[in-house]
């Protein structure tokens, strides 16, 4: 056990030594790499900030059906009824909200508190909320019975108005697989800079790995200071990719700010959770010795 701790403990002290030895070119490396892992953690952070957002908004389709000013409460119930029983298959539910709901719902807010106070009368309508099923061909049975709602008696205006939640859910689940994409392209840039610098460190090194091998020195000890290289390399690239990241956020949430109050919200930004972190630190570590391994057994052949 001594053994094994000893060499591998010679094999991270030389894969230092290595990176010590040439610091602009571990530099360099290290800047591409972090610049490059920088990305999709940015990704990350703007995902967790919008996530939050689509959460509190209901993306079930949902129609509101206005009553005309001078409706009646038995009104809003015949159309109540009405679509209970003719699409009773495709709602999952539905209710009335009165005027005097909806009233102190917007009384409740502050922004409507003084407008509506100077008020004489409620100005509102009675109005009816359906909820739809989460079927197939849902745009087409909505339209349908958009359609039908609208000609009942004593209705005013029928709006549905999810469309724009669905495309906001459906533009994060296009970011999502954009930045999956985009760490595949991240990947692509490890293994082909770490697998480079290991090459350059193999040829450069090549009459030691020879003399190395003439007295005894078996192919895992050859290979091994190569892999904790690429493994170091991923773990320093990774640290300093976080650290240009956070740097970044800072005048990103300046700005972000400044377009949130305009309209009376507050978003900020801020990196993935530190476990997400840790294991993309253990994965690109991963990824930089297999890399490595590749790179080494390639170049080591003579």
């Amino acid at each position: 056990m001594k053994r094994w701790f000893r060499q591998h403990r010679y094999a991270i002290l030389v894969a230092v030594r290595r990176l010590w030895l040439h610091p602009f070119s571990s530099i360099s490396n290290l800047l591409v790499i972090a610049l490059t892992l920088a990305l999709p953690i940015l990704g990350a952070s703007f995902l967790k900030a919008a996530q939050p957002v689509v959460k509190e908004v209901s993306i079930s389709p949902e129609i509101t059906v206005f009553m005309k000013p001078a409706a009646t409460r038995n009104a809003s119930q015949d159309v109540l009824a009405a679509v209970k029983t003719r699409h009773g298959d495709a709602i999952a539910s539905a209710r009335i909200v009165t005027r005097e709901e909806a009233m102190a719902s917007l009384k409740r807010n502050p922004n409507w508190a003084d407008a509506l106070s100077v008020l004489p009368d409620n100005p509102l309508p009675d109005a009816v909320l359906v909820t739809l099923n989460q079927v197939e061909n849902l745009p087409a049975i909505t339209a349908a019975l958009v359609k039908d709602l609208g000609t009942l008696p004593e209705v005013h205006t029928v709006q549905h108005d999810a469309a724009w939640v669905q495309r906001l859910a459906a533009i994060l689940d296009f970011v999502t697989v954009g930045l999956g994409m985009l760490a595949a392209g991240v990947a692509l840039v490890v293994l082909a800079t770490v697998f480079n610098t290991v090459r350059m460190q193999a040829l450069t090194q090549r009459e030691e790995i020879a003399v190395a091998r003439l007295v005894g020195a078996t192919e895992s000890f050859v290979r091994r200071p190569f892999l904790y290289l690429g493994a170091l390399t991923g773990v320093l690239a990774s640290l300093l990719a976080i650290a240009l990241a956070q740097i970044a956020l800072q005048p990103l949430n300046r700005a972000l700010a400044n377009l949130a109050a305009s309209y009376g919200t507050r978003i900020e930004l801020s990196l993935p959770d530190g476990l997400w972190l840790v294991w993309s630190i253990v994965a690109v570590a991963l990824l930089a010795a297999l890399s490595a391994r590749w790179s080494v057994t390639r170049n080591t052949r003579f």
